[in-house]
């Protein structure tokens, strides 16, 4: 911990400690064991952070216990004992004892609650020559007293930052203020010693007598009274408060023996002393409380009592084997008064406003030497919980039996090694949680946050932490138990904890032990990104023949490992799993490994398959998904058409693929016509496209340029039935693109289609007429065969077949109506004459081909038509309706003509305007001007009846028409001039307006022929 950090909690264990292990601590031994059962140890607490800052915790409260001797000369005799011979005696037991307790922990799966360190920097220096006798902690500093009175002031990397002389004999008690800017000291020398750390301000006071036990009063650098207790073996427990002419002193108890322990908490002070404890408040300066001893309790000189408040009002007490817990209440206002005692005169006692309750008390099976509160369950964090708890040390003496009686010789039992000191963790119910022999290594790690404690010894500070996560991680690690560890380290990243080491060992474990799936799913975890671990470890797998299990954890992208790797995969899947080669091809990127190397290899193994067995199917399917990854979809169509995939169709188009699938046109119509066939099956649509085509057929047909049609027919020829189906939609599509092919269609479609033959007979014009012929001979279509010797000219032979074969007259008559041959008609009247059904039908029939008088004068006399009379009757009817029919046209044509003849004549013969200025259509002059054509001022005008206007000179021969009198212009108007006379009659009338001259062209017309 660096200097000044004031983040950890720490506390301060004092025991009983023999000479030699003092000795060895730090010295021989990785682990030493820290104490015997002649000498305390202190044990104190270190509040955190957020208790210094908000001044929840008195410095104070740091010691908890203090060296206990019989007096100073009995003290002074105790350290005098240090010395080399002393710990030559007892060296070689120690390490028996040692070596016995450490392969009793070895054999125990039991895990320790607490981790020791010992304290670095000048501590082992300061103590080679001086042993420790107390300690006081702060939340900045440690401050160790020694037995030459002198006072080291250390941080928490053990580095010394002060060191002063204050006595000149063994400091017994020490403490620092809530601020930590104080140290208070008590020797056996008699003195108390109140020294700043940051200031030159020192307190001295002389009592004469040794002393015990100091305590500083809350917030001692900030309180101008700068009041502290004392108390030693003068048996007087002395408040000291300074005034205007010094310190005052108060006697607050006495009489009752030697004033062991004392502490300052708010505003109460505790103390104990041979009878007890006591509890006395400053504010109503006033003893609230007495906690007795018990009778029979050990000696108290040599089992010292610890006290330690655990808050304000919380006051633990730790003395032999007994803990209590006092808890410090207000007193109800009803019972501050009692009733007046015998002897008092009647007078009222009151009574002190606060009052004590024991809360708890329990006993243990060793002696205590401190006492602080812990969380009851302090492993696997670092976090700061509540005490709910308590942390204790304790030994076992060699003699047990120390009550009042005088101590044996104290060279016997020096000499009488005692088992080592424990630190435990007990409950609040007195239930034992935790217990851990007392042994440090020689250095620590210097790790680590939280609560700490301190545990003091002559030779050496040892710091105590609770275990955390880290330390329950690698206490499973030494035993194993991998798993748990891993877990705990996922629980709590970023603390530091190599879990890739870890890992590797657990992976290593279940190797060794066979447990190779198990370890195999470890490797993402473990092996994380290392792609060099990840080749090593797969490689080991398939030494031992385990590829198998470690596969499906093999990374592909984060690592990315050598193709080597991936492609040894894929040969043993060839090789051994076929199946789960086909899954890793799907899986697996086709970046990662040659593509062509495994398509070679997979190829090979198809060769010698079975084309019908399962393993043949697996391959082509791996083939299919090889090329389809490497984007080489056309080497994949034929895998693909060979495993019947549905999407194969979707897969040509994507791809353009028509090229690709010139060759394989059997493959791709056999499985359409597959799908076809199932859906019909399961009563689906059939999948067709508009044009009734299957998706293979239309793929062929749509697609004739980059998939001829002789390599498509070519293919086809053994499948008649596809081939029909492909001649068919070409047919539909483009009848020239079958033209070549007319000839196998005529046999195909008789063969599978005869209903539809005569439409592609009449329809196309590039087959054989003689082929087909045979062909539908061949099968005796007998409809096809009329067609056929129709289209050859061979009409008689095609109407013997409709009368003989078909016996329908109605054929035999369309026949003959499509052949429109006089020659044809007479045959069928001949053919007829004998069979009356035929007479009858060509009765019936009749039309504009036939006359019915020609059929009826060929009727034999004799010969019996059913249905004769029928006919006949049909015959007159149909005529008298034709008739009938004509008439009423030729009536309406005769209205028409009337209607158009007069509207024609009212058209031609109504007159128009037009303007003098108008221009003539051959001549380009005005009316008003004469033609150019003649010498003659003649401006006759001549209009045709299609409304063209010409100058009558510009007509041909118009100069030598005569000149008629109108006489119907004569008499309507006055001061016409007549030009023009003979059929055509113009006046020109002109007109002045205004005294402006200007003309109006009325033209009248005459319906006449013009000649």
């Amino acid at each position: 911990m660096e200097h000044g950090e004031v983040d950890e909690p720490v506390t301060v264990l004092n025991g009983h400690v023999d000479d030699k292990s003092a000795e060895e601590d730090g010295v021989e031994s990785t682990h030493a064991e820290l104490g015997e059962h002649d000498k305390l140890n202190v044990l104190s607490e270190l509040p955190d952070a957020i208790s210094e800052v908000n001044g929840e915790h008195d410095g104070t409260d740091v010691t908890l216990g203090s060296r206990t001797q019989d007096n100073e000369s009995e003290h002074d005799r105790e350290y005098e004992g240090y010395g080399d011979h002393a710990e030559s005696d007892l060296e070689s037991e120690s390490r028996e004892d040692e070596s016995e307790d450490e392969e009793g922990e070895e054999d125990e799966d039991y895990e320790p609650a607490l981790k020791y360190e010992l304290l670095g920097g000048a501590t082992e220096t300061l103590l080679q020559k001086d042993s420790a006798s107390a300690l006081a902690v702060s939340p900045k500093y440690l401050a160790m007293g020694t037995h030459n009175g002198i006072v080291h002031v250390l941080d928490y990397s053990g580095e010394r930052v002060k060191s002063y002389r204050p006595h000149t004999a063994s400091i017994i008690d020490m403490c620092f203020d809530t601020a930590g800017e104080f140290v208070a000291t008590a020797s056996i020398d008699g003195q108390v010693v109140i020294h700043s750390l940051t200031a030159p301000e020192v307190y001295s006071f002389d009592k004469k007598r040794p002393m015990r036990t100091v305590a500083l009063e809350p917030n001692f650098s900030r309180r101008s009274t700068r009041a502290f207790v004392c108390g030693g073996m003068a048996g007087n427990l002395i408040l000291h408060e300074k005034g205007w002419l010094g310190h005052k002193e108060t006697t607050i108890h006495a009489g009752e023996g030697p004033i062991w322990t004392a502490r300052w908490r708010g505003t109460l002070i505790a103390w104990a002393n041979d009878t007890g404890v006591k509890i006395y408040d400053t504010a109503s300066q006033s003893r609230i409380t007495y906690i007795d001893r018990p009778a029979d309790s050990p000696r108290a000189d040599l089992f010292k009592c610890t006290l330690h408040w655990q808050d304000d009002t919380t006051l633990l007490i730790a003395w032999a084997d007994i803990i209590k817990v006092a808890r410090i209440r207000t007193r109800s206002r009803g019972s501050t008064s009692s009733s007046p005692a015998p002897g008092d005169s009647g007078r009222i006692k009151t009574l002190p406003p606060l009052m004590t309750e024991i809360t708890a008390i329990f006993a243990i099976d060793d002696m205590l030497a401190g006492i602080v509160p812990h969380p009851a369950d302090p492993v696997l964090t670092t976090a700061p919980s509540a005490p709910s708890a308590f942390l204790v040390l304790t030994y076992t003496p060699p003699d047990t039996s120390f009550k009042d009686e005088a101590p044996v010789d104290e060279r016997v039992k020096a000499r009488k090694p005692a088992p080592p000191p424990e630190l435990r963790i007990v409950s609040r119910k007195g239930e034992e949680l935790s217990s851990d022999v007392l042994k440090v290594p020689e250095e620590g790690t210097g790790a680590g946050a939280g609560r700490r404690y301190v545990v003091l010894n002559p030779r050496n500070i040892v710091l105590v932490r609770p275990r955390d996560r880290r330390d329950h991680a690698a206490w499973l690690v030494e035993r194993k138990r991998y798993e748990e560890a891993l877990e705990q380290i996922e629980q709590m990243p970023g603390e530091g904890l190599d879990a890739a080491e870890i890992g590797q060992k657990y992976v290593e474990h279940l190797v060794n032990e066979g447990d190779y799936e198990k370890a195999a799913r470890l490797c993402p975890k473990v092996l994380s990104l290392d792609a060099r671990r990840w080749e090593d470890w797969i490689f080991l797998y398939a030494q031992k023949n385990q590829l198998q299990a470690i596969i499906p954890y093999v990374p592909t992208e984060a690592p990315r490992l050598s193709r080597l790797v991936y492609e040894m995969i894929l040969a043993h899947f060839l090789a051994h799993d076929r199946e789960a080669l086909l899954r890793t091809v799907k899986e697996w990127p086709n970046t990662i490994y040659d593509v062509g190397a495994v398509t070679v290899a997979v190829q090979s193994e198809l060769k010698r398959a079975s084309a019908s067995s399962g393993e043949a199917q697996i391959l082509m399917e791996c083939l299919a998904e090889m090329f389809l990854s490497n984007r080489q979809p056309g080497k994949a169509l034929p895998y693909v058409l060979r495993l019947r995939r549905p999407n194969v169709f979707d897969l040509i188009r994507e791809h353009n693929l028509f090229t690709d699938v010139q060759d394989q046109a059997l493959l791709l119509v056999e499985f359409d016509q597959e799908l076809v066939k199932r859906r019909q099956e399961a009563g689906e649509d059939e999948g067709l496209d508009e044009d009734g085509r299957s998706p293979a057929i239309a793929l062929l047909v749509d697609h004739t340029f980059s998939i001829p049609v002789p390599r498509v027919v070519q293919q086809l020829q053994s499948r008649p039935y596809f081939l029909y189906l492909y001649l068919s939609a070409l047919l539909a599509k483009d009848p020239h693109l079958a033209a070549d092919y007319a000839d196998d269609h005529v046999q195909l479609q008789a063969e599978f289609a005869p209903n539809r033959l005569i439409d592609f007979l009449r329809a196309s014009n590039y087959y054989s007429l003689e082929k087909a012929y045979l062909v539908c001979k061949e099968l005796d279509y007998v409809p096809e065969m009329v067609f056929l010797l129709g289209r050859m000219g061979n009409n008689r032979q095609a109407l013997t077949l409709i009368i003989e074969r078909l016996g329908d007259v109605n054929r035999a008559i369309d026949f003959a109506k499509e052949q429109n041959d006089d020659d044809l008609w007479e045959d069928l009247l001949r053919y007829s004459e004998t069979r009356p059904a035929f007479i009858r039908g060509l009765l019936e029939n009749v039309g504009a081909e036939i006359d019915p008088i020609r059929l009826i004068r060929r009727i034999k006399n004799g010969l019996e038509i059913p249905g004769l009379k029928e006919a006949l009757i049909k015959i007159l009817q149909a005529f008298n309706l034709q008739i009938s029919l004509l008439e009423g046209c030729q009536t309406i044509l005769d209205g028409d003509c009337s209607v158009l003849a007069r509207k024609l004549n009212k058209d031609q013969t109504k007159g128009f305007f037009g303007t003098i200025g108008s221009k003539c259509q051959f001549c380009s002059r005005p009316f008003d001007q004469s033609s150019v054509s003649t010498s003659t001022s003649s401006t006759a005008t001549v209009l045709f009846l299609c409304r063209h206007v010409v100058h009558l000179t510009c007509v041909k021969g118009g100069e030598r028409l005569s000149r008629l009198q109108d006489p119907v212009l004569s008499n309507m108007l006055s001061g016409g001039k007549q030009d023009v006379g003979g059929k055509i009659t113009l006046w020109v009338l002109q007109l002045r307006l205004d005294g402006m001259d200007y003309a109006n062209l009325v033209i009248g017309v005459c319906v006449v022929e013009l000649l």
